[in-house]
């Protein structure tokens, strides 16, 4: 089962910008679908964007034309550029990749904080 690892996470004023990391490890080409999701408190978690095999991507209305979700198949790493940053973007991100055999391997999730 291939596993995931995030980075990037910190702290963040308002407006501003964040990269954060998805290290699979097998190549992510093996994955079928990888993504983002996030985790407000008391909050359910969302879908924050995915990128298929063939590269194709998906976005929640919510971060749309302020996130990015990309990849980097010689590192099998996907990445998610956030900007525009808002306070209720503050959350637990998680990476997400789904194989072949539809099978979810989770990470343990990164913290984003956008405050003042």
């Amino acid at each position: 089962q291939v596993q995931v690892v995030e980075s990037g996470g910190g702290l963040v004023q308002p407006g501003g910008s964040l990269r954060l990391s998805c290290a699979a490890s097998r190549s992510i080409f093996s994955i079928n679908v990888m993504g983002w999701y996030r985790q407000a408190p008391g909050k359910q978690r969302e879908l924050v964007a995915i990128i298929n095999s063939i590269g194709v991507t998906n976005y929640a209305d919510s971060v749309k034309d302020r996130f990015i979700i990309s990849r980097d198949t010689f590192k099998n790493t996907v990445y998610l550029q956030m900007s525009s940053l808002k306070p209720k973007d503050t959350a637990v991100y998680y990476c997400k990749a789904t194989d072949r055999n539809n099978m979810d391997s989770w990470g343990k999730g990164t913290l984003v904080t956008v405050s003042s």
